[in-house]
């Protein structure tokens, strides 16, 4: 298959999967679109939003849609590890006797929906760290691959703080992106509310197999990035440090860690699926940046400062993206 070709299937497979998303999810195009680039590109996703916007209803449906298995964790304050990763139970064999076996936990799937991620104490949500980087447990003694594909979205309401467990800052660092789920417009709502107070159920098909998104995958890996690109989003990911030398004001005045590398392989991964999904074979400057939000917000750490004059990450990165010019010999907009 031609180069020309590998990349209009890889348009194809992104529409079809749009439409057959779109059957049950109104509106968050963005949102949809952003979770579909981190798809291809084999990162997990954290989505948050107040409850009610559709997030969990996003990831189930993402779930029937892919010819993958798929399993839910709903994260409580007495979830146990063993009830994610799996235990050694006794068991009775034909011969009458007993011995221990591993029964794998809901974590042995392609898609997991971590549901309300930020409800389960941090000694539950820390079985998930070898999982998400390594894509492997070490569980009843043995280390155990998990299946591939393998990708985790996790929601968390970010209102209802009580009886919360905010997530530590290296997982955070785990997930590729963090979309920030807002309220559906007023046509949204009415289409929302015509579609689930009646009694006409949408019906999702299969689009993808698990060989194909494989190979879709090793796909968007092959696109290449230009030398002055890459070094775009190097020193991108650089002007969050604050007080370094290639640090931006802002940084400086209301970071105290910027992006880990992780930042930047992210902002290239999310190019490359980006520039195949708009039919080219190379990644831009406009791919770097429409990527830097969600690969970003997460991966920085605000200060007092910020906390206190109520400056958000989103804001921080776009004066990031002002600050630093596309290419070193131009000038910095202000």
């Amino acid at each position: 298959m031609s180069t020309e070709q590998s990349i209009e299937a890889f348009r194809q497979t992104y529409q079809e999967l749009r439409a057959e998303i779109g059957k049950v999810i109104v509106g968050h195009e963005a949102i949809v679109d952003s979770t579909l680039i981190a798809l291809f590109a084999g990162g997990h996703v954290l989505l948050e939003g107040v409850p009610g916007l559709g997030k969990t209803l996003l990831v189930r449906t993402l779930g029937e849609v892919l010819d993958l298995s798929f399993n839910r964790i709903q994260f409580t304050p007495d979830l146990m590890p063993a009830d994610i990763l799996g235990t050694n139970i006794v068991m009775e064999t034909t011969a009458g006797r007993r011995e221990f076996q591993f029964q794998k936990g809901p974590v042995f799937a392609h898609l997991i929906l971590a549901d309300e991620i930020n409800r389960a104490t941090p000694k539950t949500q820390s079985a998930l760290l070898e999982a998400m980087q390594e894509h492997q447990v070490t569980a009843g003694g043995e280390l155990r691959r998990l299946a591939e594909p393998f990708f985790v979205m996790a929601t968390q309401n970010p209102i209802d703080q009580e009886g919360t467990y905010p997530l530590p800052e290296a997982q955070l660092d785990r997930f590729f992106f963090k979309l920030l789920v807002g309220y559906p417009s007023s046509e949204e709502l009415a289409e929302v509310l015509g579609r689930t107070t009646g009694s006409t159920k949408a019906e999702v098909r299969k689009s993808v197999t698990r060989e194909h998104l494989l190979e879709l995958m090793r796909l968007v890996r092959d696109v290449p990035v230009a030398s002055h690109v890459k070094d775009y989003a190097v020193r991108l990911v650089m002007a969050t440090h604050p007080r370094t030398e290639t640090g931006v004001p802002i940084a400086s005045q209301y970071l105290r860690f910027g992006s880990s590398p992780r930042g930047g392989q992210t902002l290239l991964l999310a190019g490359k699926v980006r520039a195949l999904m708009e039919g080219r074979f190379n990644v831009s400057f406009d791919d770097i940046e429409h990527a830097a939000a969600p690969a970003l917000r997460h991966r920085l750490i605000p200060n007092f400062e910020a906390e206190a004059e109520g400056v958000t990450t989103d804001h921080i990165i776009a004066q990031v993206l002002r600050d630093v010019p596309r290419s070193m010999g131009a000038s910095v907009v202000i």
